[in-house]
């Protein structure tokens, strides 16, 4: 694998790297929630069913390790910028023609940039320090990402929502086309002020040096690999349906959470306002995953997301049950609960794996993919209602809980070889 910063000795200075790579965690998280905040606006332009709005965001992840062992980490990371830029920019035609289609495209050309990012930062922060401490250091840059879903709800709900007819009125009311219009070119300034913003961060982290993976995470090569299998990691093995499973329950809180918000029976308000309530949840994501940063230096990282998933499973039992105020905070108070489990996920499914690292990390990535199913669940609140969908939230916290108790546990061997 190329890497042109390999620099001997590098990853003993590795805290001006993840400064800058808190950074790109920020911006990452930003766009996802500006996407997040702009599908129940998309909804009532285009008159989409759950299921289609849901749809969109309905993006597989590439397979990206392999592009990442052609370029090297740091140039796989600028391309991951460069190409969520464009995929940013390719939402001004979209608004401009009021397109379905376009609009379908450019996000997953964001959605595919984003996993390209994911696959080199993810691992790339997971080992460069002390591996005792990966699900911390982990877990504390994705904090960074979380600070980056918290303001954007504010930047959307202020561009977008608030400067809209469909964002400024209840759910269900009536709007024409000519306002229609009008609502889908409000999506253009947010997007090109991104874009921006993506441009420069590439070209800060192309004059920047970072220091090379340490020498055990070298891909290994086709003689190294004799007698190495990564299916023989019960933590990668049961860790990446986690991942997948995860993915399905917070893409779906995040993207229905507005929708839920405003119906009558639970918050009766306008998108815009309830935007403002959708602000709390990625704050309790990103107070969470600071504060598991800092728990998981004392308290092992498996038992945390023990707590963590049974949690979950309480409160979306509630949002799934109860009626008002009550279910909306309940809803609220699963991105508290869900802080913490995508790194500490990721850090404990590639933990041992030596060699093997970036096969196994690129794998978990690829199952991001799994909030491609999250159509499951907008198709489900078309037919039996959007509370009752929160269920299948239910059962994937349940999964995450059973991989904490039992599946993250290394072992060395859980196939046959």
């Amino acid at each position: 694998m190329r890497d042109d910063d390999a620099r001997p000795g590098a990853t003993r200075g590795y805290g001006k790297s993840l400064a800058l790579l808190a950074s790109l965690f920020f911006m990452w998280g930003f766009i996802t929630v500006i996407n997040n905040t702009l599908l129940p606006h998309l909804r009532s332009v285009f008159d989409l069913s759950y299921t289609q709005t849901t749809l969109i965001e309905s993006v597989a992840s590439i397979p990206s390790a392999f592009l990442i062992e052609r370029i090297g980490y740091k140039r796989a990371i600028i391309t991951g910028l460069l190409i969520m830029a464009a995929g940013a920019l390719a939402m001004v035609p979209a608004a401009r023609l009021v397109s379905y289609d376009i609009t379908i495209a450019a996000l997953f050309t964001i959605a595919c940039g984003i996993a390209l990012l994911q696959v080199a930062a993810n691992p790339y922060v997971a080992v460069i320090g002390p591996p005792e401490s990966s699900e911390a250091r982990l877990t504390m840059v994705q904090a960074f990402n979380s600070m980056g879903t918290f303001f954007a709800p504010y930047f959307g709900g202020y561009l977008i929502l608030s400067r809209t007819v469909s964002g400024t009125t209840l759910e269900g009311a009536t709007v024409t086309v000519q306002q229609k219009l009008a609502d889908a070119q409000a999506t253009q300034l947010p997007y090109v002020l991104v874009a921006i913003v993506l441009v420069v961060l590439a070209a800060d982290i192309g004059r920047a040096r970072l220091p090379a993976l340490g020498g055990g995470t070298v891909r290994a090569d086709a003689a190294q690999r004799e007698g190495l299998s990564l299916w023989r990691h019960r933590n990668l093995v049961f860790g990446i349906p986690a991942i997948f499973i995860y993915l399905i329950a917070e893409i779906g809180v995040a993207n229905l959470f507005i929708s839920f918000v405003s119906q009558p029976r639970i918050g009766n308000m306008t998108h815009a306002h309830a935007a403002n309530y959708l602000i709390l949840l990625w704050g309790g994501m990103m107070v969470g995953r600071f504060a598991g940063a800092l728990v998981m230096r004392r308290i092992a990282a498996n038992r945390v997301l023990v707590a963590n998933a049974a949690a979950a499973c309480v409160v979306m039992i509630g949002a799934a049950t109860l009626h008002g105020p009550a279910a909306m905070w309940a809803l609220i108070a699963v991105g508290l609960c869900h802080s913490i489990m995508f790194p500490t996920i990721f850090a404990l499914g590639i933990k041992g794996l030596g060699p093997l690292t970036e096969e196994g990390s690129g794998l978990l990535i690829t199952a991001i993919a799994g909030g491609a199913l999250v159509a499951v669940q907008g198709w489900l609140a078309d037919a039996v209602g959007l509370q009752n969908s929160f269920w299948l939230t239910v059962a994937c916290e349940l999964y995450v809980f059973a991989y904490a108790v039992w599946g993250s546990q290394p072992t060395a061997a859980i196939l046959a070889s």
